[in-house]
């Protein structure tokens, strides 16, 4: 499909979630400021250090942030879903993209001027402060993510980020089950290792009981006893 303006039926931007507590009208009025397209799995939406400042609302699919380092290596920082918003940090201070974004899924995205973008911070205060919680969000996860690479073994960081995929798995008891599973190179990445090492320590984690690999995803068996361990090698 021709990434150029479409029309999808039952369009609303009603489930971004630093819009929610807007009310109908201006949320209709932000609707008709912005465009729509479709990208397909894989398909570049922005890229690292580009000089354009649109801001995105991922209205349906899952896309990923990375940066790719001059060889080839991805380092993915962390993938959103429906309701996100990217590309809002050129929109505010003229800087350019600070990382590459990239559908995982058929995604449909809407995008906004950044000159919009900051008019509707100064005119809808809900939406600036619904702004300034996720960026608090955000760096208090990037600086937890400093914290272990400075500190942590490779063995405890891939268990930390196991704990925070059970944060968005499907929990049942003390389980969770973390479906779709990333790849090991996928958790590499995120971690700041290589894929060897994560299959050492989920092999291990499986002899030891407390993860299960299944078709298609992981299930942190005991997520207390996880947690426990991460907690340990933190020393908190």
């Amino acid at each position: 499909m021709a990434r150029s303006q479409i029309t999808e039926s039952g369009f609303s931007l009603a489930g971004i979630d630093v819009f929610s507590g807007l009310e109908a009208e201006a949320l209709k009025d932000i609707e008709r400021r912005c465009t729509r397209r479709r990208y397909e799995p894989g398909e570049p939406i922005v890229s690292h250090l580009d000089t354009s400042d649109d801001v995105f609302f991922l209205v349906s699919g899952d896309v990923r942030v990375t940066i790719y380092s001059p060889d080839g290596k991805a380092v993915s920082f962390r993938d959103l879903g429906p309701g996100k918003i990217f590309g809002e940090y050129p929109a505010i201070d003229g800087g350019p993209r600070s990382a590459s974004v990239e559908a995982r899924t058929s995604c449909l995205v809407a995008s906004m001027r950044a000159v919009a973008f900051r008019e509707l911070l100064l005119t809808e205060p809900r939406a600036a402060q619904a702004l300034m919680y996720q960026f608090v969000t955000t760096i208090r996860a990037l600086t937890t993510r400093v914290y272990e690479f400075s500190t942590l073994a490779v063995n405890n960081r891939i268990q930390a980020e196991l704990l925070r995929l059970t944060g968005s798995a499907s929990r049942k008891g003390g389980a969770a089950r973390i479906a779709p599973a990333p790849t090991h190179t996928e958790i590499a990445s995120r971690v700041s290792t290589h894929r060897e090492a994560v299959t050492r320590e989920l092999n291990r984690l499986a002899r030891i009981g407390l993860i299960e690999r299944q078709s298609g995803a992981i299930v942190v068996k005991d997520v207390d006893r996880l947690a426990q361990m991460v907690h340990d090698a933190i020393g908190e």
